[in-house]
C-alpha cells in the first residue's frame, strides 16, 4: 500500500463484522486489508505497515492480546481492540500491552469512526519500532507537549531535548523514557501521558483535560485515563529503586500531578 492515503488492517473472524469494519474504514478514506486469523493479520501488518489495526480479541488461532503484543513489536500503528467480552480484565490487559482503545460488540459504525478520528488527532510517532531502538536513528514525531522548565528542565545534548524529573529521563525526540538509565517499555499513549504531565509538573491535570488532550474532544470515558495512569505507574515503579513508587500523585476528585523530583 503506497501513496498518501491512510492504511488499515482489520483482523476479525466474523465475516459480517469484518465486512462492516472494512466498509466503515473505507468510507473514512482508509485503504483496508482484512484477515480472519491472528497469524494472517500479523502477516498483513508486516507487509503493509498500516496506520491503524482493528483487532478482535477472540480469534480462532492466536489470542487477540498475544497478536496485539506482536503487533507492538513491529508497528507503531494505532490499535483498537474489539470484543464481545465485557470483563474488566480483558480491557485492562488490552490497554496495558499496547492497544490504544477498546470497543465492545455490538458497536455502531459511527462509534468506530468517531474513535478512529479522535486517535488520529493525537501525535503519532513516524519511526519504525526497529529504528526506535537503533543508536542515532533519525526522524520522529514532535513531542505532544512543550518542553518544560523548572523541576523537569530541558537539557540539550547533540540537539536532543532530554527532560529530567528525578530518576526519570525523557528523550522527547526519540520517544524514549528511562529510569536510572533503564528503558521503560511504554505504549504511545503512556509516553504522551507522561510528557503531558511533565510539561507542567506542578499543575494538577484533571482527567477531563487529559482525556480531551490525548484522545480528542467529545470523549467522556475518564476511566481510560485511570487505566493508562495505572499502567504507567507500574512500569516506572518496576524500574525504580526497591520500595519506591512512580512520582505521579492522584489528587482526589480532580486528577493527577507529578511529585517533587526527589520523591522517586
Amino acid at each position: 500500500m503506497t501513496g498518501s492515503e491512510r492504511t488499515a488492517v482489520v483482523v476479525e473472524d466474523d465475516d459480517d463484522i469484518r465486512e462492516l469494519i472494512t466498509h466503515s474504514l473505507t468510507m473514512q478514506g482508509f485503504e483496508v486489508a482484512a484477515a480472519s486469523t491472528g497469524q494472517a493479520g500479523l502477516d498483513l501488518v508486516m507487509a503493509n505497515d498500516p496506520d491503524l489495526v482493528t483487532l478482535d480479541l477472540g480469534l480462532p488461532d492466536l489470542d487477540g492480546i498475544e497478536v496485539c503484543r506482536r503487533v507492538r513489536d513491529v508497528s507503531q500503528a494505532y490499535v483498537v481492540m474489539i470484543s464481545a467480552r465485557t470483563d474488566e480484565i480483558d480491557r485492562l490487559m488490552g490497554l496495558e500491552i499496547g492497544a490504544d482503545d477498546y470497543l465492545t460488540k455490538p458497536f455502531s459504525p459511527r462509534e468506530l469512526q468517531a474513535r478512529v478520528n479522535a486517535m488520529f488527532r493525537r501525535p503519532r510517532a513516524v519511526r519504525a519500532p526497529a529504528e526506535a531502538h537503533a543508536a542515532g536513528s533519525n526522524g520522529s514525531a514532535p513531542p505532544p507537549a512543550p518542553v518544560p522548565t523548572g523541576p523537569a528542565a530541558a537539557d540539550t545534548e547533540s540537539h536532543v531535548a532530554l527532560l529530567r524529573h528525578g530518576r526519570i529521563a525523557v528523550d522527547a525526540e526519540g520517544r524514549v523514557v528511562t529510569v536510572d538509565g533503564k528503558e521503560a517499555d511504554l505504549t504511545r499513549t503512556e509516553f504522551d501521558l507522561l510528557t503531558t504531565l511533565l510539561s507542567a509538573p506542578r499543575r494538577v491535570w484533571s482527567r477531563a483535560v487529559l482525556l480531551d488532550g490525548l484522545w480528542g474532544p467529545g470523549w467522556s470515558e475518564e476511566h481510560l485515563v485511570e487505566v493508562h495512569v495505572g499502567n504507567l505507574r507500574r512500569k516506572l515503579t518496576k524500574l525504580g529503586p526497591t520500595g519506591g513508587r512512580a512520582p505521579i500523585r492522584t489528587v482526589r476528585g480532580v486528577g493527577y500531578r507529578m511529585e517533587e523530583p526527589g520523591a522517586f
